[in-house]
């Protein structure tokens, strides 16, 4: 059943790329977003810091994030048909159910651990849940998450079971990193999009309404740099 429906894929692939060439590649030269090697305990990594959490847990919560960009992906990127998202999620469902199922039950375990019963417990994981997957969905930077999401989905269509968490591990922080702006690296420094920059919100950063730059950077100056 697996190798019909990776010839499926691979044959809507074809069809898709002779009717519409390189209509999946979003830049002439995409950034490379490629980072180390993760472990779940890297500010940001999985959404929310997993206080407590044994490396069992963090590779659970690893995979879960996958899990859950991959479904994100599925939806928000549906205006761009030939990166398949929803055909490698529907696929990496069914394919690596069992190593999903156990992702599932190692996270829901932890919750259960740090909280007061299991009632508690439950309510932290789905709070989890909802902030995980929102912390997916992007629109400045919608076409790198896709196009990496994309990426990764096909990755896991074409990997042994088991292998998932290999996956996640090695590949998290790109496509964490993807989910910001990036614009088309051939011309980077010539006429390249120039993106607006957030103040760090964090409350460290701020005295009142005034922006504290000598402690979180001159994000000011450099906007102004950005726009001359």
């Amino acid at each position: 059943m697996r190798v019909f429906r990776i010839l499926a894929v691979a044959f809507a692939a074809i069809t898709s790329l002779s009717a519409a060439p390189a209509s999946a590649q979003f830049f002439l030269k995409p950034a490379d977003l490629s980072g180390p090697r993760v472990t779940g305990n890297e500010p940001g990594i999985l959404g929310q810091t997993l206080t407590g959490a044994t490396q069992t847990e963090l590779d659970a919560a690893l995979v879960w994030n996958l899990r859950a960009a991959l479904n994100v992906a599925a939806l928000q990127c549906r205006f761009a048909p030939s990166l398949f998202t929803r055909e490698y999620y529907n696929s990496m469902l069914e394919d690596h159910a069992e190593e999903l199922a156990k992702a599932y039950k190692t996270l829901g375990g932890y919750f259960e651990r740090t909280s007061e019963n299991k009632k508690q417990g439950v309510t932290a994981f789905d709070q989890y849940g909802t902030r995980l997957y929102s912390g997916f969905s992007t629109v400045g930077g919608q076409l790198s998450f896709c196009q990496v999401a994309s990426d990764i989905g096909k990755e896991v269509l074409f990997s042994p079971r088991g292998s998932i968490d290999r996956i996640a591990h090695e590949r998290m922080y790109e496509l964490r990193r993807s989910l910001l702006a990036w614009g088309d690296q051939a011309y980077r420094g010539y006429f390249a999009l120039a993106i607006p920059r957030l103040p760090n919100f964090n409350d460290d950063c701020w005295d009142e309404s005034e922006y504290r730059a000598k402690r979180c950077g001159d994000f000011f100056a450099s906007n102004d740099s950005k726009s001359g």
